[in-house]
């Protein structure tokens, strides 16, 4: 099935759907983008890591208090 068969078929659901059944996609379809987000800045984090691109808590500290001047 394509995209465009599924978007249309997940349209029908919807729009055919009480409100509990939308509500529900609605959660599933919002913790999986919000867990795709994590994900993504898990996987950034972890290559920031393995590049050395890290701060100690020193610099972390001199950063934080360079907001504030």
């Amino acid at each position: 099935m394509s995209t465009l068969e599924l978007k249309k078929e997940l349209h029908q659901i919807i729009d055919n759907s009480d409100t509990s059944l939308i509500e529900g996609f609605y959660a599933i379809i919002t913790a999986y983008i919000e867990k795709s987000k994590n994900c993504k800045m898990i996987a950034e984090s972890e290559e920031d890591i393995k590049s050395g691109r890290i701060h100690n808590q020193d610099e972390v500290r001199k950063i934080i208090e360079s907001w504030t001047e």
